[in-house]
């Protein structure tokens, strides 16, 4: 429902629900990014036949944000669970508290050109593996706060995310034993439910205070995890 109304988070929301309620980060990032091939793919035709893909931008962003993607689902499958837990949720507390900042700004959109955009898919394609989610938040909100226009930069942003959600679902698969076909067919499953619900709350709930609230919630889920790390 989050990422149907406000177009972004749903890898942020997913991760930090699945490790509040125990589940190993490797297993959590799994789960989404292969749930997340689905929803990318249907996301990224749909922009590809509205002609909202700059190639020159998507080109720019995919082969670096599928280098990134690889090598941080590899970092995270061999990274102790339990000690690298505390890392995952405050780095999606920072991403909270980033959506909350995004619902006060309203960025002009001018012309400007954007430079260092391939470290930039590589560096936000490295942290939404780790994290399992903040490829949005961090590529997108770049892109719009540097000036790019917004329709191309979300559609080109949205498009590279299927390949890179793909190259780190094949990563994961690749290094961990696939034993988390219940989370992945839970978020399916409830991705399928709430989508109606979403259009709903595009309709009836003002943006602005739907970030602010799945902000708070994303900050308040992680430092609950955070506190129980430490006990």
């Amino acid at each position: 429902m989050i990422d149907g109304a406000l177009g972004m988070a749903y890898g942020v929301s997913c991760n930090t629900f699945l490790l509040s309620i125990g589940i190993a980060p490797a297993i959590a990032s799994a789960s989404v990014k292969t749930a997340e091939v689905f929803t990318t793919g249907i996301s990224g035709a749909a922009h590809i036949k509205l002609g909202n893909v700059d190639k020159k931008l998507f080109y720019r962003l995919v082969f670096p944000g599928v280098l990134g993607g690889i090598l941080g689902a590899y970092i995270l499958t061999n990274l102790d669970g339990d000690m690298i837990k505390p890392f995952i949720s405050a780095y999606l507390l920072i991403m909270g508290i980033v959506i909350i900042k995004k619902a006060f700004n309203r960025p002009v959109h001018k012309e400007e050109k954007h430079h260092h955009v391939s470290a930039l898919g590589f560096f936000g394609a490295f942290m939404d593996a780790i994290g399992g989610g903040g490829w949005g938040p961090i590529v997108t909100s770049t892109l719009l706060a540097g000036g790019r226009e917004p329709r191309t930069a979300i559609g080109s942003v949205n498009t590279a995310e299927f390949f890179v959600t793909v190259a780190q679902a094949a990563t994961f698969f690749a290094f961990l034993k696939i034993k988390h076909w219940e989370v992945v067919v839970g978020l399916i499953i409830g991705g399928v439910i709430a989508a109606p619900f979403a259009a709903y709350m595009v309709k009836h709930i003002p943006a602005k205070k739907l970030m602010i609230g799945v902000g708070i919630l994303i900050i308040l889920l992680s430092l609950r995890t955070i506190a129980m790390s430490f006990k």
